[in-house]
């Protein structure tokens, strides 16, 4: 089973890259993403209790959604909008536009680990560790409940007509639900099971612990295996027109199948990072990803090659300008989440533009922690390298910015002088 926990380290950025390829605002691992049907948006979750819904046109966030209280494991795309799932157990179903969720939805007992939105865009089903299915009327009413797993369900997709879902759990089982007829049936692997998908003729691929993908028939027959890596497969996505999968892996890869040959036509190979979640766009040929590294990335399945990478120290390093100052170099570590400028407005983090002599938790429009809003911290210089001197947990309680010190004073202070140079009003 993937774990709960994730910890969070190695906070300087491994590399500065074209906004084409990377969008950055998350300030975690970026747990899920999807692509809008017509491959304009996108929507991404991450450890860091944030969602964040992309314009893929401008290479832009467009709005940082917050509602989970813990990760946001799941994402979906729908008609209308968007849907996300956390480890709380809920979700939250977001119309474009709108700061605040238009629905939330309760009932699981565990963390949501997938959500899927049915062909007809008014069902979506919720998998989670609490070893059930939910299916939820997107017009409103209760859900039904498919219970059959007996341990966590990890993966969900529904089948081209809609009258089919298919799941995967970590007690190996394989399990096919007729909704139309009510019928079910299950069939068992040798490996616990993180990921589903399904062909537009039927085919079931389901990921492994073991690095391996699954090929099933309609009878639940294995007709292929295929290992595709030497760890787990998390997170899969098939095209649309059912030629090629990605399989994503936990150490940092994904394979591109041909789903014909059951051959690995490619191999994507990022910063050697954990990759949790992989989407294909709708021209069947492009592929996102989301990984350790807080990035959406894009990706050419056909070539291999990642889009739009450039050179460190390019146009698009914010921090160009300020090559040398130590400063700078220390901020590195806070550029995926916080801007610095007023028009950059703000990521999975407020900006800090006009940050010193502002109280915490008060700058408008940013959704700060319940915990936040009740300090009275005004942001100097020396709070600010208090903050980092002992760690935002132990400064302030309940905030969800991920943990990290600076030993040095004398980095601290760089630091500080660097702030207040560059975000004064």
């Amino acid at each position: 089973m993937l774990s709960r926990l994730i910890c969070l380290t190695s906070f300087l950025l491994l590399s500065v890259f074209s906004a084409h390829a990377q969008l950055r605002g998350h300030g975690g691992p970026v747990r899920a993403v999807a692509v809008s049907a017509d491959g304009q948006t996108a929507i991404s979750g991450s450890f860091d209790t944030s969602a964040i819904r992309w314009s893929l046109s401008r290479n832009a966030a467009e709005q940082v959604l917050r509602f989970h209280e813990s990760a946001v494991n799941a994402v979906a795309a729908l008609k209308d909008g968007y849907a996300t799932g956390g480890e709380d157990g809920k979700i939250a179903i977001w119309a474009t536009g709108n700061p605040l969720p238009a629905q939330t939805r309760e009932g699981h007992t565990a963390p949501i680990v997938a959500l899927a939105l049915s062909p007809d865009g008014n069902t979506l089903a919720s998998a989670s560790w609490d070893h059930t299915i939910r299916l939820w009327p997107l017009a409103g009413g209760e859900p039904k409940i498919l219970k059959g797993h007996t341990a966590a369900v990890n993966g969900i997709a529904f089948s081209r007509d809609g009258k089919q879902l298919v799941s995967a759990g970590y007690d190996v089982a394989v399990r096919f639900w007729q909704l139309d007829t009510g019928a079910e049936a299950s069939f068992n692997l040798p490996t616990p099971l993180n990921a589903i998908a399904i062909a537009p003729d039927g085919e079931v691929v389901a990921g492994g612990a073991d690095g391996k993908l699954y090929f099933l028939n309609q009878r639940g027959e294995t007709v292929a295996e295929l290992e595709v890596a030497e760890s787990p497969v998390v997170s899969l996505s098939m095209s649309n027109d059912g030629v090629l999968v990605a399989a994503a892996g936990i150490r940092g890869s994904v394979g591109i199948v041909d789903r014909k040959s059951r051959k690995v036509d490619r191999t994507l190979v990022g910063p050697g990072l954990p990759v949790w979640s992989v989407a294909f766009f709708p021209d069947n040929k492009t592929v996102m990803t989301g990984g350790t590294d807080r990035l959406v990335r894009r990706w050419d399945a056909i070539s291999g090659e990642h889009l739009g990478a450039v050179a460190a120290g390019g146009p698009e390093d914010p921090l160009a300008a300020y090559a040398g100052d130590r400063g700078a170099e220390i901020y590195k570590a806070c550029v995926a989440c916080h801007t610095l400028t007023p028009d950059e407005g703000n990521r999975a983090g407020p900006t800090l533009h006009g940050i010193f002599g502002r109280r915490i938790a008060t700058l408008p429009g940013y959704n700060f922690s319940p915990a936040l809003k009740q300090m009275s911290i005004v942001w100097t210089p020396d709070t600010v390298a208090k903050l980092f001197e002992v760690g935002p947990t132990a400064y302030t309680p309940g905030t969800k910015m991920p943990e990290q010190t600076i030993g040095s004073a004398d980095d601290r202070k760089a630091l500080v002088d660097f702030l207040a140079k560059v975000t004064k009003k």
